[in-house]
């Protein structure tokens, strides 16, 4: 059976440890970067400046949801990016494939930094962005499989594990990084500068970040094993019809898509994505403190991504996953719980001490509605802005009771006064240094649990699929898995907590997805350590 490895030998041209390190760093950064272009939208969003200036609504929430929504056209593009440029990759080459998807996302991500607002524009800007968004979903579906198909393709089989793991890190270095540009860009001016223009800096700076890609990408030489395919004249003659006629070929896409994918993608974003929604959302979590520790857990967790990936190359690729899904059945709810009493231990306890009952005869609420139908609505849909968890139940007229005590003036001015009374505190806080160091540890906590699902998945896809359809076959079942599954959480989970007003409601999204994810790779996945599909 031919490996990656046996056709890089074959050419004559096993890279050096210097090529290696090269190879790595340039497809790591690479990745940051282009990680960062995607992800930048997502952290303002989180904090509200996307919604209000590109998609203003009657309703804070629908506002808060149409944001996230454009979140998701993103990612819903990007199995189509995934098809075109993994013809590109299997057909041209890796190397300028991916060259061509970091300057469509480069250009793209700058371009949001000038598109005008809604109240300038009108709906000229939504239109715009969301446009903007699917270029950067097309340019993102054809990223992560050229640069993990470009670092395997250099690697060792008894280190592809370890090596490829530096792309998996990269992502959350995206994630990072994105954090670190705003914090920068905040603190660098005043709050008021920073709501009326400020915020798109962080948009324009991935002018820069291109130019760094694009200088240390011209650099690296082609993929050895795409040359010697080439020279052999293995190539494939149409790598996407190819990707599901090869023997075998559909069911390594069902389970890459259902298992790998779908799994690593919607615990990658719980953790990161849900939890920076979550403090500065429900635990009302002063906004730049909510960044602070997510960025520094974050950071702290990346070796995480290493460490399993080094892991895989001794134990296999399969194991790490099994027991990552396992664990984040176990553990997410109560690393939320951990997060949730110390971000803010006064509101949890009002919750528990005054419950949030609301009773009506409907009682319908619909987030994306600018306008409740009746009463009842709108007192969920003011609580719901305010972060209030509460219970639901039936009754003739619209009621609100806090511990017990009915409210007699259920406006929203009545249900704040009422709030407070009961204890509850609506102002944004700031938690103390040692509950702090409690979130910091659960975040590493989740980032543990991403990294054992994450970790080993560049090095097992790109063994599971043979190397003149590599490109089209690892890319097109992550980028569904993902971009669907993964893409569209922080909008679902965001509808379950507003339609429910429970602020952990949203995890069962991920729970469920988690689930059939270890189901399927529990049953449908073959051990690929050593045993690389061949052409």
């Amino acid at each position: 059976m031919t490996t990656v490895g046996d056709t890089v030998e074959a050419t004559g041209e096993q890279p050096s440890a210097s090529d290696i390190r090269r190879v790595i760093t340039a497809s790591s950064l690479g990745t940051v970067f282009e990680w960062y272009d995607f992800f930048i939208y997502g952290t303002l969003a989180a904090s509200g400046i996307i919604g209000r200036t590109f998609f203003p609504a009657g309703s804070e929430v629908m506002q808060a949801l149409l944001a996230w929504a454009g979140f998701a056209i993103g990612f819903g593009f990007r199995p189509l990016g995934a098809v075109l440029f993994g013809y590109l990759g299997d057909r041209l080459g890796r190397k300028y494939t991916f060259l061509v998807t970091i300057t469509l996302m480069g250009v793209a991500t700058a371009g949001v930094g000038f598109v005008p607002s809604a109240a300038s524009i009108g709906l000229a800007a939504p239109a715009i962005i969301i446009l903007l968004r699917i270029a950067q979903g097309l340019a993102l579906g054809g990223e992560y499989g050229g640069a993990a198909i470009y670092v395997a393709e250099h690697s060792p089989q008894n280190r592809r594990g370890y090596y490829t793991s530096f792309i998996q890190a990269s992502v959350a270095g995206g994630f990072i990084l994105s954090l670190i540009v705003v914090l920068g860009f905040k603190s660098a001016m005043t709050p008021q500068t920073w709501l009326d223009w400020g915020w798109r800096m962080p948009f324009i700076f991935s002018i820069l970040l291109l130019a760094v890609s694009l200088w240390m990408r011209f650099k690296l030489s082609e993929s050895p094993v795409f040359r010697a395919m080439k020279a052999a004249g293995k190539l494939a003659g149409n790598p996407f019809v190819q990707s599901f006629t090869y023997p075998g070929n559909k069911r390594r896409l069902l389970v890459a898509l259902f298992g790998i994918a779908a799994g690593l993608t919607v615990i990658w974003y719980t953790a990161m994505f849900s939890v920076l929604s979550f403090l500065t959302g429900p635990m009302r979590v002063e906004e730049t403190t909510a960044q602070l520790i997510t960025g520094a857990g974050a950071a702290a967790g990346l070796f995480w991504f290493v460490l399993f990936g080094r892991l895989s190359d001794r134990i296999g690729r399969k194991l790490p996953i099994v027991v990552g899904l396992i664990a984040s059945l176990l553990f997410l709810f109560p690393l939320f719980w951990m997060i949730g009493s110390a971000a803010n231990p006064g509101l949890a306890q009002a919750a528990e001490r005054a419950p949030v009952i609301v009773r009506g005869p409907a009682c319908a609420y619909d987030p994306f509605a600018a306008q409740q139908a009746d009463r009842c609505g709108q007192v969920l849909d003011h609580l719901s802005k305010q972060g209030i968890a509460y219970t639901k139940a039936s009754a003739n007229v619209p009621a609100v009771t806090i511990g017990g005590v009915p409210v007699a003036d259920i406006s929203p001015a009545g249900l704040d006064a009422a709030l407070a009374e009961a204890g509850y505190s609506l102002d944004k806080v700031v938690p103390t240094g040692r509950n702090l160091a409690i979130i910091l540890i659960a975040i590493i906590g989740l980032s543990a649990l991403s990294g054992a699902t994450y970790g080993p998945v560049a090095a097992v896809l790109a063994e599971m699929f043979p190397p003149s359809i590599r490109y089209s076959s690892m890319s097109i079942p992550y980028h569904i898995g993902t971009g669907y599954f993964g893409g569209f959480l922080p909008f679902i989970s965001q509808y379950i907590v507003a339609r429910t007003g429970d602020p952990y409601a949203g995890l069962w999204y991920t729970m469920a997805v988690a689930a059939m994810a270890l189901v399927v790779v529990a049953f449908g996945l073959k051990e690929t350590l050593g045993n690389e599909a061949s052409d």
